[in-house]
C-alpha cells in the first residue's frame, strides 16, 4: 500500500512538473525570450491562445529579445537620424536666408557710403567754390569800381549774381556798405545788362 500511495504521489509531481515546465515555456515565449511556437502550436490551438506575430528567423537562428531590442534601437536611430537631417536642412536653409539678408545689407550699406561720400564730395566742392568766390568778392571790392566793373561785364550772369550775392553778404556780416549797387550803377556796366541783372536777383520774370 505505501509503496503504491508513494507512486501515486511521484506521478503528481511529475505531472506538476510538467505543466509548471510548459507554463514557463509559455510565459518566456510570450515575453519572446525564447521561440516554442512551433513545438507548442498544438497547445495554443487547444488553449485558444494567440501566437506571437514575428517575422520568422533564418533556419538554424534562434530570436530572442536582445535581437529584437536591438531591431527596435536600430529603428530608433534611423528615425532619430531622418530628424536631424531634417534639422540639418531647415538650417541649411536658415543660413542660405541669412547669408543673402547679409549680402542685401552690405549692398545697402555700400550704397549709402556711396551716397556719403558723394555727398561730402559735393559739400567739399560748394564750401571750396564759396572760399573762391569770397576771396573773389573781397578782391573786387577793394578794387577801384571802373576796374571791378570790366571784370565783372566779362562774367556770365550767374556768376556775377553768385559774386553779388556773396558781396552783400560779406557786408552785411562786417557791417559796411555792398559794393554791389555801385557796380551796378558805373558806367562800364550797360544799363540793360543792369537791369537784367537786377531782375534775376530779385527773381521777377
Amino acid at each position: 500500500m505505501a509503496l503504491g500511495k508513494n507512486f501515486g504521489k511521484s506521478i503528481i509531481l511529475l505531472i506538476l512538473i510538467i505543466m509548471i515546465a510548459a507554463g514557463g515555456l509559455v510565459w518566456f515565449d510570450y515575453l519572446n525570450v525564447i521561440d516554442v511556437k512551433t513545438v507548442l502550436s498544438p497547445v495554443y490551438k487547444l488553449l485558444g491562445l494567440n501566437r506571437r506575430t514575428q517575422k520568422g528567423a533564418e533556419k538554424g537562428v534562434m530570436i530572442n529579445l536582445d535581437s529584437e531590442r536591438l531591431a527596435v534601437l536600430i529603428e530608433g536611430l534611423d528615425l532619430r537620424n531622418a530628424e536631424l537631417d531634417k534639422v540639418e536642412s531647415s538650417l541649411k536653409t536658415q543660413k542660405d536666408e541669412i547669408a543673402q539678408m547679409a549680402a542685401e545689407l552690405e549692398d545697402r550699406q555700400k550704397n549709402l557710403d556711396d551716397r556719403e561720400n558723394s555727398l561730402n564730395a559735393a559739400k567739399s566742392a560748394q564750401e571750396a567754390k564759396d572760399e573762391s568766390v569770397e576771396q573773389f568778392a573781397s578782391y573786387l571790392t577793394n578794387m577801384p569800381p571802373d576796374a571791378a566793373v570790366r571784370i565783372i561785364t566779362a562774367m556770365d550772369d550767374q556768376e556775377i549774381i553768385d559774386l553779388f550775392k556773396k558781396v552783400e553778404e560779406i557786408a552785411a556780416r562786417e557791417g559796411t556798405a555792398s559794393m554791389v549797387s555801385v557796380w551796378l550803377m558805373n558806367e562800364n556796366m550797360p544799363p540793360p545788362r543792369a537791369a537784367e541783372i537786377s531782375r534775376k536777383m530779385s527773381g521777377r520774370l
